[in-house]
């Protein structure tokens, strides 16, 4: 979302921050915008779609940094889940039914985190986006591009506090492990024994197929655990991304030939979709691979 709104739209996001633009008729328009063609492709193709709600950034940490208290940040929150309603209400079929995922992202950066936590700080720290997003239409929580396994049982066990189903995407480098060098299978199977399986299914999200494909050899059941690829456009580091002044949009068919080679490994992979760089192109073509088309 963020790439194609700074790089596609000409957007300034601060902090790299969607939600601030749920607080104008026009910002809320430019993410309708946004999801507006997932939807279609998701339609054309008679496939169900999740949508996040644009609220990644929206918890204390970036919050204060863009002026937002903690009763500023809930109605942002709030304000996501209700944008995503709206695109529900007038798109769902039932080829096509619509899920709404509460997205919540890190407290610190996704690429390099300098500060980590330990498992009950993260699920104390979380829990109040969490919990607002409880009360809201969403039907799951998202935690998404989390670097290490601590953040992710936090946000794991606050989404079981309040009943609410949790999916886990962890963001990995180009040698398929987390940035804090854990591998994918470790930080996996840390989060289910300390959680008691509450994740409903793990995500691979923020990294080229290319950098973590050898990361699934002799998965022996692990991979199982994993069910939805959200991948980069570009081949490039997290690093280089970091600096990069243009965007990488990578080959939409050429990324589609890649989960085509990843299919038959991960059989219970059923969510894909894309982050940095992608759109609906990419979003399109990774799904027709997908379905074998």
């Amino acid at each position: 979302m963020e790439t194609v709104l700074v790089f596609h739209r000409g957007i300034d996001l601060p902090c790299f921050a969607a939600f601030p633009l749920l607080r104008t008729d026009e910002g809320r328009r430019e993410l309708r915008t946004y999801f507006e063609p997932f939807v279609q492709v998701a339609r054309e193709r008679g496939i169900g779609l999740v949508l996040d709600t644009p609220t990644w950034r929206a918890n204390a940490d970036w919050g204060a940094q863009l002026g937002y208290d903690a009763e500023a940040l809930a109605e942002a929150n709030r304000a996501g889940a209700a944008l995503v309603e709206e695109l529900r209400a007038e798109h769902e079929t039932p080829e096509t039914p619509i899920v709404i995922a509460g997205c919540v992202g890190p407290r610190d950066d996704a690429y390099n985190p300098t500060a980590m936590m330990i498992a009950e700080e993260a699920e104390e720290y979380h829990r109040p986006q969490v919990r607002t997003l409880s009360e809201t239409a969403a039907d799951l929580i998202s935690g998404l591009t989390l670097t290490y396994p601590e953040e992710a049982i936090g946000i794991a066990r606050a989404a079981r506090g309040v009943g609410m189903p949790v999916v886990i995407s962890f963001t990995v480098e180009t040698d398929g492990r987390l940035p804090n060098g854990m591998a994918l299978r470790e930080a996996i199977e840390q989060v289910d024994a300390e959680t008691d399986g509450a994740v409903e299914y793990f995500m691979i999200n923020c990294a080229h197929p290319t950098h973590f494909a050898d990361a699934l050899e002799g998965g022996d059941g692990w991979t199982a655990r994993l069910g939805g690829l959200r991948v980069n456009a570009s081949r490039k580091s997290h690093a280089e991304l970091d600096e990069a002044q243009e965007l990488d949009e990578g080959d939409p068919a050429e990324l589609a030939q890649q989960h085509r080679e990843l299919r038959p490994r991960l059989p219970r992979v059923n969510v894909v979709g894309g982050c940095c760089g992608t759109d609906h192109r990419h979003v399109a073509a990774i799904a027709d691979a997908w379905l074998g088309r």
